[in-house]
């Protein structure tokens, strides 16, 4: 009767060490995918936003073709962005996306110059489209952040760093503007505001 009760106890424990690691890396699983689906969120706005972007130099250029250098600069940027986005880290993205805030702050500085550009159909168009896109980006980086420190939690807490280091659990990138980035741009031309 002593052995039965034995067995009994080691299978029980047995049952609540597997069903505890079980249920502790499917978690660990899901937090992750999540994260990458967050990222999968920013990816996508920011590719509507860079494909934005050569409508919005063509429709400058038509205006303030004199102003090269910082049509020249946007472009730049916007194809770091799409470097980075093929297989940069967040970090690298954050960096380009950063780069290509910077250089809209300045075309859109420029256009302040140019009162038929500001009153163009299309580049009022373009405006919209991203001032929108913007706010999406906004959005869809705040969601990745949260989901990234949930999943930095899970994989750093005791005892899940346990299960976390023998599966090969990793950090996840925070999605971090720069200080001179932290602000939206601001696409607003139509009340004479100037630009963040």
């Amino acid at each position: 009767m002593g052995v039965l009760i034995t067995v009994i106890v080691i299978a029980a424990v047995v049952v609540i060490i597997v069903g505890f690691l079980w249920a502790t890396y499917n978690g660990l699983v899901s937090a992750r995918i999540r994260v990458r689906e967050a990222w999968a969120g920013i990816d996508v706005q920011l590719k509507r936003r860079s494909s934005l972007i050569p409508n919005l130099v063509e429709t400058v250029k038509g205006y303030a073709a004199h102003e090269r250098e910082t049509l020249d600069a946007v472009t730049r940027a916007r194809s770091g962005l799409d470097t980075a986005l093929r297989g940069g880290s967040a970090g690298a993205v954050a960096q380009a996306d950063n780069m290509l805030t910077q250089t809209l702050r300045s075309l859109f500085a420029v256009s302040e110059a140019y009162p038929d550009l500001k009153a163009n159909q299309n580049f009022l168009e373009l405006q919209r489209e991203l001032t929108d896109t913007e706010d999406k980006i906004a959005y869809s980086r705040q969601f990745y952040n949260a989901n990234v420190s949930n999943y930095n939690t899970k994989i750093a807490v005791f005892p899940n760093v346990l299960i976390a280091n023998m599966f090969g659990f990793h950090p996840a990138e925070f999605y971090e503007a720069e200080a001179a980035a932290r602000e939206d741009v601001r696409v607003s031309f139509g009340t004479g505001a100037s630009p963040a």
